[in-house]
């Protein structure tokens, strides 16, 4: 290895061993639904929960989380995954689970490709969950 190349590690982890996402924050207009919806896909998928605060929570898989917040600074004007800004969140899991948990908790499902399927919260968050 020359000066100017790094070891790439364990495939999904960073030269450190780490994972390479740290964690993902998607503000949402209305925290308790966002609580009540994504509270049991993530726990299908794995995560545990891991912060607690006044204006938000964060689940935890591994050495990556996910928060979903309720920001004071927040701009009203909701969540249009067709603009600017983040279009989806990705995650690798178990697909029954997760689509079991998503319909019991209002989420709808968006497509299902046969590799990954698209959930969608109800302010329009997607979430895309890889199983194949």
């Amino acid at each position: 290895m020359n000066e100017n190349e790094q070891d790439a590690g364990t495939p999904g982890t960073g030269v450190d061993g780490t994972e390479f996402v740290h964690h993902v924050e998607l503000w949402m207009d209305d925290l308790a639904l966002a609580e009540r919806q994504w509270g049991p896909v993530l726990a299908a998928l794995g995560c545990e929960p891991f912060q607690h605060w006044e204006h938000g929570r964060s689940w935890r898989r591994g050495g990556s989380y996910v928060v979903i917040e309720q920001s004071p600074d927040l701009r009203v004007g909701g969540h249009d995954r067709l603009r600017a800004g983040i279009n989806h969140l990705a995650v690798r899991g178990d697909r029954p689970a997760a689509v079991a948990a998503a319909l019991a908790a209002g989420w709808s499902v968006r497509t299902d490709t046969g590799q990954a399927v698209h959930l969608v919260d109800g302010q329009g968050f997607e979430l895309e969950v890889v199983y194949g």
